[in-house]
């Protein structure tokens, strides 16, 4: 398991029943995780002190329980990165700190490289990825089809001091958007994507990620540069298993570069034990 183990400012501090306790900055956060299907003693003092609490609804959704007032958002920093964060529906916060780890790897590969690289971030999110490949001297094309999703990446980029970088914002569907690039003759030495699970589309078209993903990865291939760095994929869709993302990989860009593949899970440590939370997967492909 690949494990983001370098946050100050994120703690998974304990998990139990179905659930994450979770310290963001100075603010404690109860929230659902299906991982967590093991029941024992929630013995940590903080279970009874939490700030906030999502309650999932048995008819679909749920919601927030606040029990000390919080901002409407905060912020939080990993390494030189800083990310504004709020209590958002459906449990999330707006940022995924298991992938921190990833955030790294990229960045490494950036700095190590030699020379200015072209990164294209699909499905891009809260901008985290953006931002930190931006840091390590990339330049980045961030592509997300939610508007206020680029708008919060745009903020993200502005608080962690690389808003004056080398960067395009741009909404549109992600399919398209690289459909477009080939196109137009566009290339990228590095390409990230995190799609979704499951969605649907303008038009009501059904997305699921086990029937697109292949096609997906299929269309990035001829955008990527004469002499690309990295590709790297996350999910979070249980059937879709790390072997699974690296015979994919494998079989698409490490067929026509050659290059490495490397799949595991991702995770977090829980700080009152010895264990990790495994908390979705990624496929990393390599020209090393």
């Amino acid at each position: 398991m690949i494990i983001s183990d370098k946050w100050k400012d994120y703690e998974l501090i304990d998990c139990s029943a179905g659930e994450r306790l979770e310290r963001w900055g100075d603010i404690i956060l109860i929230r659902p995780d299906p991982q967590v299907i093991w029941n024992t003693p929630k013995e940590h003092p903080l279970w009874r002190k939490a700030d906030a609490r999502y309650f999932r609804s048995k008819t679909g959704g749920g919601q927030w329980e606040v029990y000390h007032k919080i901002p409407d958002f905060w912020s939080v920093g990993y390494r030189e990165l800083r990310f504004n964060i709020k209590t958002m529906g459906f449990k999330h916060t707006g940022l995924f700190p298991e992938q921190a780890a990833n955030w790294d790897r990229i960045a490494q590969i950036i700095k190590s490289a030699g020379r200015e690289l072209s990164v294209l971030n699909l499905f891009a999110y809260t901008g985290a990825a953006t931002v930190s490949a931006l840091a390590a001297g990339a330049r980045v094309t961030h592509v997300d089809a939610a508007k206020g999703m680029v708008q919060w990446a745009k903020e993200n980029a502005a608080i962690s001091c690389v808003a004056d970088k080398k960067v395009r914002w741009l909404v549109d569907d992600c399919k398209k958007f690289v459909e477009r690039e080939t196109r137009r003759g566009n290339r990228y030495d590095i390409i990230i994507m995190d799609p979704p699970s499951y969605g649907r589309g303008p038009g009501g078209e059904v997305w699921k990620l086990e029937d697109e993903i292949y096609d997906l990865v299929c269309a990035c291939v001829p955008i990527l540069s004469s002499d690309p760095m990295a590709f790297l994929i996350n999910s979070y869709t249980t059937g879709l298993s790390p072997s699974v993302m690296k015979y994919i990989l494998s079989v698409t860009v490490g067929k026509k570069f050659n290059g490495s593949v490397q799949a595991d899970e991702i995770g977090l440590p829980v700080s009152s034990g010895k264990c990790a939370l495994p908390c979705g997967a990624a496929a990393l492909w390599s020209n090393k």
